[in-house]
């Protein structure tokens, strides 16, 4: 045992090392844990740690630590296999052969991931033992994480904190073998006072932890090489894919790119963008409406990953003219309205756009034919086909389309049951992955926790959004924490555009049983420009301006409610924008109308966004918690070291001069004195000290010498005309020193 421990003592270097280079792979598995099975992440990280921790324990020859984890591989993949029930093995019990072959075949590929990493991990060990292989080794994954996190959705500032932190420990790891190895002599000695040595350590991490985290928030002013290369050849540069050949992603319905416009790619929604207010389309209609173009229903936590439009539900090819039939909403009425677009610039898209629903297509171009149309009558989206059609997307298309006009009164009545007990829902509206975050669905119960219906319900969640987060379309994503974005919009990042609000008030929809979609288009755009002569000719003949403008900044995403019998209902979320919809009376409102005061819940703004519970539990809080204590506690260790300095400091300032060493000891006295009164040992009014000194000393014999010895410096100082030195002040406060201790002595 005494062996063994001695060989853990040698090599401890190399489990520091090794931790380091553990703190750093756990990085990289968090990264890509969103990519692979949540098998392959559990395999991986257990296969680390237990490695690692072999090669602490078993500081041995290294076949016998290889053969030792090798082993452990095994069984850990072999138990996850088990776990997950990727391998269930037969009650039969078959033959052994075929239940190895069994296994092994369940095992693949996870223990390939495994024994992968437990590789990586070993050969970086052995190849990175100098300070300047660490230095490019740390370099090169903080460069790695640093690109990921410029060039894709990904937030990876709590990677690249850990990575630096790993970094640190591993250069002090070196310093510190370096030290033992060239003066073993000076390492002998501070082994000695291990715990200065680790304090000392700790308080110069944690004052860089602390200092970090304190710096302020800026944008930068710089554009990364990528994006200033891209635009020295002339090109803009975007995250997302764009339609119509452009390089627009962002704005409204992109997924990070630098301008507004609409996209094609919605998986990863998020990043920020700047505005692009070229015109894409006018529309020439007699009723403002939200330019309706596409709807996603499946959400993955980064964004709407069914953008495939095979794959969404039943596409049946419609000509020009031909009634398109509607989702089914016998309680609703509707407005018969006529679209006349054209589309401005040569662009192309996947969709035709038009008021919500379609109900034909009149013409395009000009004609009354076309064979690229295709119609999905479930998610009421009017598809263009390029490959079945010669012609480029159309220029000008002429639509109908029937608005509902919603009975909002009526409909704030509706129960659960009411709406939704005698259909059948589509689960795919009501679709939230595994891993939702608890803490948003109980936002989302808190801030209906009052409301009765549906309706009420998703009206509550609109009014929070809208009044709780300010729009901005460079939302600073670096405060993100959480993988999932609905979760990272609600509690840290805390601002944003179309995509943040809508994607929320669709998934906590969702959360609260209430079928929900997500939609993107254009929103209606500004009247067109006329001249003032020609503005008056058409008020004279009676006619309006009901031309629109709509540009790549009219981008936009909202949200549609399942409400039964009453059909889909448009529900806007962001800030500063109205969806125009019917009321039942036939005049034209705005949005949804508010609950009735009496019934209306409006949660605290600042509390619910901010809260956080066992579910948001990020290690980052934990190391700057421990370094902020750690901290406290060293300055209130130096206050009390130099206390005395402190109590001159303040004496000259009252005094307004400086104390001299006479003066010093004089107040030393004094403390002692008063540290006697606490201890029982009264000095009476009528006593000298040199008096009470003699009685306290026969009272307490084994503090005799102490006393005798600090009276005479006190006499000295405040009788004697000798000079008294800053050493005798320092004899007074070590002499009281050795009084308390021998206080402390029973007689």
């Amino acid at each position: 045992m005494k062996r063994w421990g001695q060989a853990i003592r040698s090599s401890w270097h190399h489990g520091l090392t090794l931790l380091w280079l553990l703190i750093i792979a756990l990085q990289w598995v968090s990264y890509t844990a969103p990519v692979w099975l949540q098998q392959t992440s559990v395999a991986v990280a257990v296969t680390l740690f237990i490695v690692v921790i072999i090669e602490i324990i078993l500081p041995f020859k290294s076949v016998y630590r290889l053969l030792a984890e090798g082993a452990a591989i095994l069984y850990i993949v072999y138990d996850i296999i088990l776990k997950y029930e990727v391998y269930v093995p037969d009650p039969m019990l078959p033959p052994l052969p075929e239940r190895l072959a069994g296994i092994a075949a369940a095992m693949n590929p996870y223990i390939w991931f495994a024994l992968g990493s437990w590789l990586l991990l070993l050969v970086c060990a052995w190849w990175v033992n100098s300070k300047s292989r660490v230095l490019m080794f740390i370099a090169m994954n903080i460069t790695a994480f640093a690109a990921l996190d410029s060039f894709t959705t990904a937030v990876l500032w709590q990677e690249v904190a850990w990575t630096v932190f790993a970094g640190m420990g591993w250069l002090v790891t070196r310093h510190l073998r370096n030290f033992q190895l060239h003066y073993p002599r000076g390492w002998t000695y501070m082994l000695k006072y291990p715990m200065k040595v680790v304090l000392n350590i700790a308080i110069i991490f944690s004052l860089v932890i602390i200092v970090g985290v304190n710096m302020p928030g800026v944008r930068p002013t710089l554009t990364d090489p990528y994006t200033a290369w891209q635009h020295w050849n002339g090109k803009s540069v975007s995250l997302g894919t764009s339609s119509g050949g452009s390089d627009s992603a962002g704005g409204g319905t992109g997924s990070g790119g630098t301008t507004s416009g609409y996209s094609l790619n919605d998986d990863n929604l998020g990043g920020g963008f700047n505005f692009d207010y070229s015109p894409v389309m006018t529309v020439q209609t007699d009723l403002r409406t939200y330019m309706r173009g596409e709807t996603r229903s499946v959400y993955s936590g980064k964004g709407w990953s069914d953008d495939n439009t095979a794959d969404r539900g039943l596409l049946r090819p419609v000509q020009v003219g031909e009634p398109l039939e509607r989702a089914a909403a016998p309680k609703a009425e509707t407005r018969t309205l006529k679209q006349i677009v054209r589309i401005v610039g040569g662009n192309s898209y996947p969709v035709l756009f038009g008021g919500y629903s379609i109900s034909a297509v009149d013409s395009i171009d000009g004609e009354e034919r076309s064979s690229g149309l295709a119609w999905r009558s479930e998610d009421s989206e009017l598809l263009w086909n390029a490959a079945s059609d010669t012609r480029a997307f159309p220029q000008t298309y002429v639509v109908t389309s029937e608005v509902p006009v919603i009975p909002f009164q009526e409909l704030g009545k509706e129960t659960y049951q009411s709406l939704y007990g005698n259909s059948n829902v589509d689960p795919k509206y009501l679709q939230l992955p595994d891993n939702y975050p608890e803490r948003v669905k109980a936002l989302a119960q808190e801030i209906t926790a009052r409301a009765q219906t549906p309706y009420e319900k998703t009206i509550l969640l609109q009014q929070y959004l809208q009044s709780t987060f300010p729009y901005t379309n460079q939302p600073d994503t670096s405060r993100a924490r959480s993988k999932d974005m609905v979760e990272s919009f609600l509690f840290d990042i805390q601002e944003g555009y179309c995509d943040y609000y809508s994607t929320a008030l669709v998934t906590m929809a969702r959360s609260l049983d209430i079928p929900a979609r997500w939609v993107k288009g254009y929103a209606p755009g500004e009247q067109a420009e006329i001249p003032d002569s020609v503005m008056l000719q058409q008020a004279a003949a009676g006619y309006v301006n009901n031309n629109y403008t709509i540009t790549n900044a009219d981008a936009h995403s909202w949200a549609e409610i399942y409400f039964g019998d009453y059909g889909w209902v448009p529900v806007e979320a962001t800030p500063g924008f109205d969806v125009p919809v019917l009321a039942q009376s036939g005049e034209e409102s705005t949005d949804l109308p508010d609950v009735p005061e009496t019934e209306e819940v409006q949660p605290e703004q600042s509390t619910p966004a901010r809260k956080d519970n066992g579910n948001s539990f990020h290690p980052g809080y934990w190391a700057v918690a421990g370094a902020a204590v750690l901290l406290l506690l060293w300055s209130g260790f130096l206050l009390w070291q130099r206390r005395m300095s402190l109590l001159f400091l303040i004496s000259r300032m009252r005094v307004r001069r400086q104390p001299t060493p006479a003066h010093k000891v004089v107040a030393e006295t004094e403390r002692w004195v008063r540290y006697m009164r606490r201890k029982g040992m009264l000095k009476e009014e009528h006593e000298t000290l040199r008096e009470a000194v003699d009685r306290w000393s026969r009272e307490r014999p084994a503090v005799a010498g102490n006393l005798s010895l600090l009276l005479a410096l006190f006499e000295r100082a405040y009788y004697s005309p000798e000079v008294i030195e800053d050493k005798d002040w320092h004899s007074v406060y070590t002499e009281a020193l050795r009084l308390r201790n021998g206080m402390k002595i029973r007689r």
